[in-house]
């Protein structure tokens, strides 16, 4: 049980104008404060060009999705299924090929 304790650590993340204290992998450390940056720097972009005309929940929601976009686009071009499907194709006409 302490060894596991030691994979892990207790850290503060500061996201936009809050602290958030979160208990993460030690080897996940950097991806929290890089996600925590990212939500900062881009609730910050959206509130600079809208505080005051939509509400804090809009503009974080507006956040949200400007961040689930990035992570749709980057995971879109990671899906290998289409190269999995041809390779697959190729792969069978040449077994064919090779039987006849």
């Amino acid at each position: 049980m302490a060894e596991q304790n030691q994979d892990r650590l207790h850290i503060r993340l500061h996201v936009y104008d809050e602290e958030i204290e979160v208990v993460v992998k030690r080897e996940e450390e950097e991806f929290y404060r890089a996600a925590a940056k990212l939500i900062t720097e881009r609730y910050n972009a959206y509130a600079q060009a809208y505080k005051g005309r939509k509400s804090d929940h809009t503009i974080a929601l507006m956040s949200l999705i400007d961040i689930a976009l990035l992570y749709q686009k980057e995971r879109s071009h990671n899906d290998t299924s289409p190269y999995d499907n041809v390779l697959a194709r190729l792969t069978a006409e040449m077994e064919e090929a090779l039987k006849e």
